[in-house]
């Protein structure tokens, strides 16, 4: 993520176009056993390079547990 007055360049391209934004995603578990767990909402910072369009993000404590548990 980018820290504030830090450019960081993208791990894509190279560019130093990256810009942070708020998300959210709804993640879903793969497969037909998926069809029957719980999504899990994740909102995290979205880290957007605006020349490739490659886009990075750090999922939350509490919701990779969910992820790691069901």
């Amino acid at each position: 993520m980018l820290e504030k007055g830090l450019i960081m360049s993208c791990p894509s391209c190279c560019s130093p176009m990256n810009r942070e934004f708020r998300a959210e995603i709804n993640i879903h578990f793969p497969g037909l056993n998926g069809l029957d767990k719980p999504t899990v909402w994740v909102f995290p910072h979205l880290c957007v390079c605006l020349g490739c369009g490659c886009a990075q993000f750090k999922i939350p404590e509490g919701e990779l547990k969910q992820l790691q548990t069901r």
